[in-house]
């Protein structure tokens, strides 16, 4: 069998692991336990850098290298995925002569991505749009938290109700309203800061995980609604921080514009409800604003309700009675759904098969050799 000599053995030194590149083939060499290994080196599931990955001792007493991407697991010496897995790394057989690494030229073991029965993020990665050219679909969003064990009244919450309500009595609309308090799903974790590639549509944490929480925004804002009502108070000048967890969470949305020129958001709206004790609705709506641009969707005029007593008003025990009464909520939430449906309306026969995006784009980016 042809082997392709790599490096020097004086490069691999006991417990170190690295990438080797020769011509277009690239392998992860692992030299633990007195033993020199090979696979290859884009991990199966998105390519990810094995020859940089994190080495692990598994219940079966075995070393394991972990992708540092997403975290899938390979035995060092058959590439095989742990117990439970069937999934297999591409593995390669080692000779080192003459102090020279070299490695087969063809794998001893191909490797093999098992196909699961079951694809619970299947409808999210064929991009199952549920929408048509009649649907008024409006998804609220409420970001406000509280203790579910204590529940309170909320103004922005109350507000985006009655949103909802008279978008299905005066629209037709139909209406849905996700709470982000009570979904469980988990912090971004940064892929993308490791390389670009590594954040993936579906969300990795949702192909790991079909219970995570996120999914439930994904299938409702991507593949549901028409139209978006997102509702939050202001906190310390800014929108809650479960906007901004559940905003961290659709960096997968955007970045497949970046990455891959691929726009998810099509002919869809978005309004907001902002409250606070205190002020700061221009700024907060000016931040909303920018983000949901970035994902794709396109704004009514006048697109958000603002209620704030002022500066001054610590007496909180009466801002939700207030709110509750205020003449002004009722007819501006009124005209806020209004604008967003005939919207709807209109865009919904707007071509966007060629959709200009005038973001930044990877194959724009520069690279160090440049």
């Amino acid at each position: 069998m042809p082997y392709i000599p790599l490096i020097p053995l004086s490069e691999l030194p006991e417990n170190s692991h690295k990438s080797v590149r020769s011509g277009k083939k690239n392998f992860a060499l692992f030299h633990y336990n007195g033993i020199i290994t090979a696979l290859e080196n884009a991990c199966i599931h998105k390519g990810g850098d094995l020859g940089q990955g994190f080495i692990q001792t598994l219940e079966d007493g075995e070393l394991y290298v972990a992708c540092p991407w997403h975290g899938w697991q390979y035995n060092l010496k058959t590439g095989k995925a742990p117990h439970g897995y069937r999934d297999r790394q591409a593995v390669y057989e080692v000779i080192v002569d003459n102090g020279m690494i070299s490695v087969s030229e063809e794998p001893l073991s191909k490797a093999f991505r098992a196909a699961h029965d079951v694809d619970p993020v299947a409808d999210l990665r064929n991009l199952e749009y549920q929408t048509t050219e009649k649907s008024i679909n409006v998804l609220g969003i409420s970001t406000t938290n509280m203790n579910r064990d204590l529940p309170r009244p909320s103004t922005s919450e109350t507000a985006l109700q009655q949103a909802l309500d008279f978008a299905a009595s005066e629209f037709g609309a139909s209406t849905k309203m996700i709470k982000i308090r009570d979904l469980n799903f988990r912090h971004c974790e940064g892929y993308y800061s490791r390389h670009e590639r590594a954040c993936t549509w579906p969300c990795s944490i949702s192909e790991m995980d079909g219970e995570d929480g996120m999914n439930e925004v994904y299938r409702s804002m991507v593949l549901w609604a028409d139209a978006v009502i997102l509702a939050t108070p202001i906190r310390w000048g800014n929108a809650s921080s479960l906007f901004y967890k559940m905003a961290e969470r659709l960096n997968t949305v955007q970045n497949q514009i970046t990455v891959h020129d691929r726009v998810l958001i099509k002919n869809k709206v978005a309004s907001f409800i902002i409250t606070g004790g205190q002020d700061n609705v221009q700024g907060v709506a000016g931040n909303l604003n920018s983000f949901f641009t970035d994902l794709g969707f396109t704004f009514p005029p006048f697109n958000f309700v603002g209620w704030s007593r002022g500066w001054i008003a610590e007496d909180t025990e009466n801002n939700y009675n207030q709110f509750f009464r205020s003449r002004y909520v009722k007819r501006s939430v009124r005209e806020l759904v209004t604008n967003t449906i005939r919207l709807v309306m209109q865009i919904k026969d707007m071509d966007v098969s060629h959709l200009h995006t005038p973001k930044p784009k990877i194959s724009e980016a520069g690279s160090l050799s440049e």
